[in-house]
């Protein structure tokens, strides 16, 4: 039963790096073009009615929201990073479906949604064993050790 249990959790934080490798390349391959402003993202943009000037806010957002991601940090600010890609995915999907683009433009953008949710839940699995593994308080030892007293 421990084999299985200690099995089950490598495959799952595997699968989970994987979701989460998978969304950080896709991220990271949207990102690249609108740092450097390629004429294939302006017109993207552009098409969505959207001022040109954001690009390099957003592409370097969403690089350093990857980093907070990929890199191990301080959990609040992998939330906020989780948080500020899923904003930039969903207003992507939105954006395409709004002016009507085919599948084929704003299907990235639902691919990438659904790893980053699958990245997040990844993310979050990950921090449970970490939460079972704590050694309770002495006082909450000799709390446990009392019966329990349920109050009308």
């Amino acid at each position: 039963m421990f084999r299985q249990t200690v099995l089950s959790a490598a495959i799952t934080r595997w699968a989970g790096w994987v979701i989460t490798s998978l969304m950080a390349a896709l991220m990271l391959l949207s990102a690249v073009p609108d740092v450097l402003r390629i004429p294939d993202a302006v017109s993207i943009f552009r098409h969505l009615g959207y001022p040109s000037y954001l690009l390099a806010f957003l592409g370097t957002a969403k690089i350093l929201g990857v980093a907070a991601i990929v890199l191990p940090g301080i959990r609040k600010i992998k939330e906020w990073a989780f948080a500020g890609l899923t904003f930039d995915l969903v207003g992507a999907l939105y954006s395409h479906l709004s002016v009507g683009d085919a599948t084929g433009r704003w299907m990235p953008a639902a691919i990438g949604l659904a790893l980053m949710i699958g990245s997040y839940l990844a993310y979050q699995l990950r921090l449970k064993p970490r939460a079972s593994l704590r050694l309770p308080d002495s006082d909450a030892t000799s709390a446990a050790s009392m019966p329990l007293k349920l109050s009308a």
